[in-house]
């Protein structure tokens, strides 16, 4: 059996994530009191059929303070009885939070009256954080649209093989923020930026002309042998520790031309070796 705990704050996509693996052919429950997890997975190993092979579940701030900081010992548990069991965290910024509450006019579940809205959000982050701590991947989607988020689930929870490491390249522009689920994160932005140069400032680092300015550059070339080196030999490690995500994470300033290059430098290479293997360009879409 291959469980999957899908949590996070409200409005980052939780249900979002839960309904694109009911829609890969999941079995999925949203909301599950933390404290039935037990109950769950012994029903499901139980029955012997495909029905739970693959099951889902949301686990929320709506569970009391107590089920949610046992939810990590549950999931050691689990592990330690045969089940592969992943924390999935979704995580959002406050300002992007707010926006989202404001167009769909939603009420948030620890709104009570007399809370505003970001204090609510305060608390659910900080009722969340024992499960934000033992995630074993969180997915940022403070820039991330649903198409793409549903996208990152596939290729990343759906398509991950048994036992495999699920690697992430992303780039992102410092002036947008870090991506909150790094692992790794390198800065770019000391090297030459095509963005002064007036025919290449409108382009990315998916094009052509950028990439040969980029490649005639010694000191970017310098910088990817670096890093290729130094996650060549960091990723066995993590292999060896059974981690089933890592995400490295390349940031320039605007996550537009530098960044972009070398995480599809970074992807190309490292999928010739392992097989689960991805690049997002979080940023790419906000910068000017």
């Amino acid at each position: 059996m291959r469980l999957v705990i899908v949590s996070g704050l409200s409005g980052s996509g939780k249900s979002i994530a839960l309904n694109m693996l009911e829609d890969l052919g999941w079995y999925c429950i949203d909301n599950i009191p933390a404290g039935l997890l037990n109950d769950f997975v012994t029903h499901a190993v139980g029955r012997r059929d495909k029905l739970y092979a693959r099951s889902a579940v949301g686990l929320d701030a709506r569970n009391g303070p107590e089920e949610i900081a046992n939810a990590a010992r549950t999931v050691r548990e689990l592990r330690g009885s045969g089940v592969a069991c992943d924390i999935i965290y979704l995580h959002a910024d406050e300002a992007m939070l707010l926006r989202r509450y404001g167009e769909t006019r939603r009420r948030h579940p620890l709104a009570r009256e007399g809370t505003d809205l970001k204090t609510a959000i305060a608390e659910e982050l900080r009722l969340l954080e024992p499960i934000m701590n033992s995630a074993d991947l969180v997915i940022d989607t403070t820039l991330t649209s649903v198409h793409e988020l549903r996208a990152l689930i596939r290729s990343r929870v759906d398509e991950r093989g048994h036992g495999r490491l699920s690697i992430m390249f992303e780039s992102f522009g410092f002036k947008h923020g870090i991506p909150a689920g790094a692992d790794f994160v390198f800065d770019a932005r000391t090297l030459p930026n095509p963005y002064w140069v007036p025919t290449l400032q409108r382009l990315s680092g998916l094009d052509r002309a950028v990439i040969e300015f980029l490649e005639a550059q010694p000191t970017v070339q310098a910088l990817l042998t670096d890093m290729i080196g130094f996650l060549e030999r960091r990723i066995p490690l993590y292999q060896q520790h059974n981690r089933a995500y890592l995400t490295v994470a390349v940031g320039c300033t605007g996550g537009q031309h530098r960044s972009v290059y070398l995480v599809d430098r970074l992807q190309a290479h490292f999928a010739a070796v392992y097989p689960d293997v991805v690049a997002r360009h979080g940023s790419l879409s906000k910068s000017s």
